[in-house]
């Protein structure tokens, strides 16, 4: 129990954007393989992508050996995509989770965060003193996101009720999701 595994929540239709944004290109890769390769440069063990209205493209996607979960109950938010993902762990240390829609997120701010990995972990990203991702959450705290993971709050209910260690990132990274192609950096 020494790894910190990274999930990818990638199961969204992308409604806002008008596709699913694990398949928007940037910068010569899809969003979701950005975030796995970021994920992974910063030192995550194994990594989880949660797939659902586009899972098929995201199974496809170059994603190395990451593992893809599907969620067949994407629809109902990001929750179920987060539960679905915590189920897929296994004896990792801590959970670096981000949404596929960060590509302002670099490898800096997600080595920054994982540097604390412990199995009582809660720890976020904050952005001018705004929480963002990823949040780091220790495994003794997966079965109480888990329980509480609801429509697209995702951890929100869970991480309310606990202390969270906050790392600021706005010096290395720009926590900024994209929800419009207008918003891309």
């Amino acid at each position: 129990m020494t790894s910190v595994a990274g999930l990818v929540l990638a199961a969204g239709e992308g409604r806002r954007y008008g596709m699913p944004k694990a398949l928007v290109p940037y910068h010569g890769r899809l969003f979701v393989e950005s975030t796995v390769d970021r994920l992974r440069a910063a030192g995550c063990a194994r990594i989880v992508v949660v797939a659902g209205a586009a899972a098929d493209q995201v199974r496809a996607a170059d994603l190395g050996d990451a593992d893809v979960v599907e969620n067949p109950d994407w629809p109902t938010g990001m929750g179920s995509s987060l539960r679905r993902g915590i189920e897929a762990l296994q004896e990792e240390l801590a959970v670096a989770v981000m949404t596929v829609d960060l590509p302002g997120v670099t490898t800096a701010a997600i080595a920054r965060v994982i540097a604390l990995a412990d199995p009582e972990v809660l720890a976020a990203a904050t952005y001018h003193g705004k929480r963002g991702h990823p949040v780091l959450i220790g495994r003794e705290h997966w079965q109480g996101v888990h329980e509480l993971a609801q429509g697209d709050a995702g951890a929100r209910a869970y991480l309310r009720r606990h202390d969270v260690t906050e790392i600021a990132c706005e010096d290395v990274a720009d926590g900024q999701d994209v929800d419009r192609p207008e918003d891309l950096p």
